[in-house]
């Protein structure tokens, strides 16, 4: 997968998610896949993009470690101006409690809650009042 951006040696100002140099790979010797090779991005804060190709290309594989769900073969990643290779296991889950909102293509919610409850679900379980 390729992205057109510049490579980020260290994240700009007013950048919500950097993403330097990321290698994905999945398993080794004659088996061995790159999902993702060299790749370089970053998200202004505020802003939307997508994020297109075809099937296989690396989305998922991209957003999931953008939004520090896997971890990178190689590169890394930073949220909100934190380095994520650089937290714990604890650390990583706080920040992206209260940094990440990640909305799946084939979502699930809780069919005993109302759309509101699904979506106030994990502020609450943060500790947090809406």
């Amino acid at each position: 997968m390729n992205a057109e951006a510049k490579p980020a040696a260290e994240a700009a100002p007013g950048n919500a998610v950097v993403g330097a140099d990321l290698t994905k790979r999945y398993g080794e010797g004659p088996t061995q896949v790159d999902a993702l090779r060299g790749v370089s991005a970053e998200f202004a804060a505020g802003t939307f993009t997508a994020i297109m190709g075809p099937s296989g290309s690396g989305k998922s594989t991209l957003l999931h470690i953008l939004a520090g769900l896997e971890e990178p073969t190689s590169g890394w990643v930073e949220i909100d101006g934190t380095r994520l290779d650089q937290l714990s296991d604890r650390e990583l889950t706080m920040l992206r409690r209260r940094a990440v909102g990640f909305v799946f293509q084939a979502y699930n919610l809780l069919p005993v809650l109302s759309a509101e409850e699904n979506i106030m679900l994990p502020i609450s379980i943060g500790g947090d009042k809406p």
